[in-house]
């Protein structure tokens, strides 16, 4: 071990759930663990995010399972998430509806068989045979040994002992479906919900299928209160609570290998490119990333003879999900169920899926799931966040520049909002917030390749035990993820993450080691706060150590102790309102109710706050040109510091500032913008209360030549859209208008 470099019993690269759950159960075990993530929260896709009043959730629907039969509820027990964490029985499985009929599919395999047999008695053969057939493999799994010695030796008994296994091991789930089921319509309410697994029947392994569809309906479907993030922040907690350490905003490059065997790790900030890398070492290292990301850190031997086993691999398919908010409850547009797939139209029968899914946007396809069935504690009283998702692929977006990417992604919305609308009528008028994740915004919070959730597809031939949980070129390097044994989604990656922990437990020569915390630099303390406008609070921190932004960045900023979490993240994106050359960071915000903003105001000084940061590319492009600064509200905070630097640098060409506030009393830092010496600075403070909006009037009397100038737009998304549909008016080049890329 070289001197000065940390060792940990292990290190993991990623903190999804599958890393978390392989790092919680070997700190559990007594075992030094360090998680490594690249975000700056903890849970790959078991996240939320804060937008208006919601709290949203990424990607969890609904959690297989949590009976007797499921492997999670001993996992859960050990690691004690069972007390700490509340997971809610959804009403049931789903709700689908097809241009012929619709079926509720309730949870329990005795319930779901008689609904079926009662719907379609000429099936029930068939249908008995389905849920025997599954029930089977899930009652089979627990007891198929995973060690390679012994499966080898009961390789002649496997029919006898394990006859559900090996009928579904070498099976297609639309093969099977098509041998035993003559109904069209039952067929496709058994695979209703086939986008949990993949997007096509013809493709998908049946013993992947058979273990989640049968743990799916045996003991239901649940969703954990207060979303996803919920589990995430406790295994992470569990760690550290055990002696080790999550250090989020974090990117391993590199994987060190020394003849064969996996030592250490070298990593640096994810945000800030300017600090210092650090190397650490381990006992095993554990990825959590995407198995292609982790064989791209090895050293380049390695990574070629890796990528001979896994270049071509396939990989599954990405989710498209469109985030709402509305101002009501569902319940009045006669919804009832958590979860509804509505059909496309012309899906008669399996072979139609997978063409619909690749297919035209306006017949995809969706579900709808309404989290105010269930008490989600995602909305307020009397409001409800929902979710439209349907399948996505990353060729569909991949090669559309920034302007392309929006006005696809908006009308693929207005798409899915017109079929919603067509079965709820109404539902639309109540939307108050929404927002669209695609394959993209998944590879780029992830970095998955193919922007995928789900990791490697379950075909038959990257499914069971074909599915990977190491490379057999270097020891000491296992896997924890959707992308590694025994699967995707939530309980797949759970069940990868112990499993790979207690494999390592019991056959890992552990060292004796006590490793120090890494000093996390970004921790900075409160040293000042103060009311500078009408409802607004600045507030000043240390500047953390190698923490160089430029004008115009922006920090996610992170409250270490929140005194107030309900219905909120402890963290937001804030422009950075002081100059480079100043000794601290100031940030400004407008004070509300929320819990993120009253955690601030009662935030004293000496507390702390973590710093991700700096990113964002808001800057002055051509500091010779007129410029024009169209700002509303807080959103002043990044143009303070460039007009700060304009100062600095004497700038010559004029430079006009239109500031829309409602009244004087809130406009931000009014008196330091009316003292500015700019040579030739035009401040124009627009009280809308008196004067009325920016207008079209306003700017060409003001303005020279609105042609030469640069236009910097910044506020609410409907100010600077009212910004632009002006300028656009008066003939500004498209080029010429710069907008915030704030968040």
């Amino acid at each position: 071990m070289n001197s000065g470099i940390e060792h940990y019993n292990a290190v993991i690269i990623g903190g999804g759930l599958g890393g978390l759950t392989a790092g919680a159960t070997l700190a559990k075990f007594g075992k030094k663990v360090l998680v490594l993530e690249q975000h700056y929260i903890p849970g790959g896709c078991a996240t939320t995010f804060k937008r208006k009043d919601y709290v949203m959730e990424v990607g969890l629907h609904e959690m297989d399972g949590l009976f007797e039969k499921d492997t999670k509820v001993d996992i859960f027990k050990f690691l004690e998430v069972d007390k700490n964490v509340q997971f809610l029985k959804v009403p049931e499985l789903f709700h689908l509806k097809t241009q012929k009929s619709e079926f509720i599919f309730p949870h329990g395999i005795a319930e779901a068989q008689q609904a079926l047999v009662a719907k379609y008695p000429n099936e029930e053969k068939g249908i008995t045979r389905f849920f025997k057939l599954i029930n089977g493999v899930l009652d089979e799994i627990p007891k198929m040994p995973r060690e390679r010695w012994k499966q080898i030796l009961l390789f002649p008994l496997m029919p006898l002992l394990f006859p559900n296994i090996v009928k579904t091991s070498k099976s297609k789930v639309g093969e099977w479906l098509d041998k035993n089921i003559k109904s069209d319509d039952l067929k496709l309410i058994l695979t209703a919900n086939i986008l949990y697994y993949g997007d096509d029947p013809y493709n998908l392994s049946l013993l992947y299928f058979s273990v989640a569809q049968a743990s799916y309906i045996g003991g239901g479907g649940h969703f954990i209160k207060g979303g996803s993030q919920q589990l995430s922040n406790y295994l992470a907690s569990v760690i550290t609570n055990n002696g080790g350490q999550v250090l989020l905003g974090k990117n391993v490059n590199q994987i060190l290998v020394e003849e064969g065997v996996a030592k250490g790790v070298v990593f640096n900030d994810a945000f800030n490119t300017q600090a210092i890398s650090a190397q650490v070492n381990a006992d095993v290292i554990i990825g959590n990333a995407a198995i292609p990301l982790v064989a791209d850190l090895l050293p380049t031997d390695y990574n070629e003879r890796v990528y001979k086993n896994i270049g071509k691999m396939e990989e599954a398919c990405s989710l498209i999900s469109i985030y709402m908010g509305f101002n009501v409850e569902l319940k009045k547009f006669g919804i009832k169920h958590y979860s509804t797939f509505l059909a496309g139209n012309y899906i008669n029968n399996l072979s139609d899926i997978k063409e619909n899914y690749r297919g035209d946007w306006s017949n995809k396809t969706f579900a709808f799931v309404d989290y105010g069935q269930v008490d989600s504690g995602l909305a307020p009283k009397g409001k409800t966040f929902a979710v439209i998702c349907a399948a996505d692929y990353l060729s569909e977006w991949e090669n559309l520049n920034e302007k392309e990417y929006r006005l696809k992604k908006e009308k693929v919305a207005q798409l899915f909002f017109k079929r919603l609308e067509s079965q709820f009528p109404g539902i639309c008028e109540h939307l108050e917030y929404y927002e669209v994740g695609t394959s993209k915004t998944i590879k780029r919070y992830t970095k998955n390749p193919k922007g995928t959730a789900y990791g490697y597809a379950q075909t038959v031939a990257q499914s069971g035990l074909n599915r990977l949980n190491h490379f057999p070129e270097i020891k000491n390097l296992k896997f924890a993820s959707a992308w590694s044994f025994p699967g995707g989604g939530f309980t797949g990656a759970i069940l990868s993450g112990f499993l790979t922990a207690t494999d390592l437990e019991k056959n890992t020569k552990w060292k004796n080691v006590n490793p120090q915390n890494i000093e996390d630099k970004r921790i900075v303390k409160l040293i000042d706060k103060q009311i500078i406008a009408e409802n607004t609070l600045e507030m000043t921190f240390e500047k953390p150590t190698e923490f160089n932004h430029l004008i115009g960045q922006y920090v996610i900023l992170r409250l270490d102790q929140p005194k107030y979490t309900v219905l909120d993240m402890p963290f937001r994106s804030l422009s950075i309102v002081s100059h480079p050359s100043e000794p601290t960071l100031r940030f400004a915000m407008r004070i509300s109710e929320s819990s993120f903003k009253k955690s601030c105001s009662e935030m004293n000084f000496s507390e702390t706050a973590t710093i991700f940061g700096p990113t964002g590319h808001f800057s002055i492009q051509d500091d010779t040109k007129p410029i024009v600064f169209l700002v509303s509200g807080i959103g002043i905070t990044p143009i303070v510091p460039m007009l700060k630097e304009l100062e600095q640098n004497k700038h010559t060409a004029k430079v006009c500032l239109f500031y829309s506030n409602k009244t004087l009393e809130s406009a931000v830092y009014h008196k330091q913008l009316s003292e500015l010496q700019i040579p030739n600075f035009d401040y124009n403070l627009v009280q809308t209360g008196i004067e009325g909006r920016i207008n079209r009037e306003v700017l060409k009397s003001k303005i020279d030549d609105v042609a030469k100038c640069d236009f910097y737009l910044v506020g609410t998304s409907e100010f600077v859209h009212s910004m632009k549909e002006i300028l656009k008016s008066l003939n500004v080049d498209e080029q010429n208008i710069n907008t915030d890329d704030f968040g």
